[in-house]
């Protein structure tokens, strides 16, 4: 029986899920949880960690999942090295479903920088005022560089108090326009962005913007990660599934 385990948490995953469900294909749609109200999905879900790598490997093992997806946000490192491992132990077919990374034009003032640290080593000494558009995670890096005013746009309203002692929250969820982003750049009068290259559309908004007003963008590159199978659109998934013979099942998935 085919039974898809689908990492989510990203638009692309949500529109692989509507495929699936459209085509009868059993699968289930798991969240990291990180999001106080996550999406609703056509497919069965679970929410929450799965334990490391031997929770992953038990999980797989214990479901019967025939195939895994990863369709997480690029820089959700650990559970995509979790699922390379966990797909490896267990001897079951592995796909990352990524976007393709944001390209620069050449009307794009960009410093690519391999991680977050460098990302603050190359902001400026002077006080500047800066739209860390980086999520939550790891925002307490740039509490080393206090004399800047910091931006910070997140899905959800904190729980505890930012880790930044001169900063400005701004609460919304994707996705951006142009017109948005470069008024809130404007308001704040932001001079630097830092930007993870997550690549897709949704939140292409503030690089378009910071070409418009010529800022300069401090962009992360994608953390390295071991070779897999890639595919970077629903029809590519939908290939590589028949490439492996995935079929509907028989009757509807229980006990997710």
């Amino acid at each position: 029986m085919t039974r898809l385990l689908l990492l989510g948490g990203t638009s692309e995953a949500s529109q692989l899920a509507q495929r699936l469900a459209q085509d009868a294909i059993g699968a289930i749609f798991s969240y990291a949880g990180r999001t106080r109200a996550p999406a609703s999905q056509p497919l069965p879900m679970r929410i929450g960690g799965f334990g490391g790598i031997n929770g992953l490997a038990e999980y797989i093992r214990t479901k019967h999942i025939s195939h895994v997806i990863d369709a997480t946000h690029p820089f959700a490192a650990q559970i995509s090295h979790n699922a390379i491992a966990a797909c490896a132990q267990t001897n079951t077919p592995l796909l990352s479903y990524q976007r393709a990374p944001w390209q620069a034009g050449p009307d794009d003032a960009w410093c690519h920088v391999p991680d977050i640290n460098a990302a603050l080593a190359a902001l400026p000494e002077p006080p500047a005022r800066i739209f860390l558009a980086i999520g939550k995670q790891q925002l307490g890096v740039f509490a080393r560089k206090p004399q800047h005013h910091y931006l910070v746009r997140l899905v959800d309203p904190p729980t505890t108090p930012l880790p930044l002692s001169n900063a400005q929250i701004v609460i919304a969820r994707g996705p951006f326009t142009q017109p948005e982003d470069t008024a809130l750049m404007r308001t704040h009068e932001i001079t630097h962005i830092i930007a993870k290259n997550s690549g897709g559309a949704g939140a292409k908004a503030k690089l378009l913007a910071a070409r418009t007003l010529g800022l300069p963008v401090i962009m992360v590159d994608r953390p390295d990660m071991a070779a897999r199978d890639i595919r970077d659109s629903v029809e590519g998934v939908m290939d590589w599934l028949a490439d492996h013979d995935v079929a509907p099942p028989s009757g509807a998935l229980r006990g997710v």
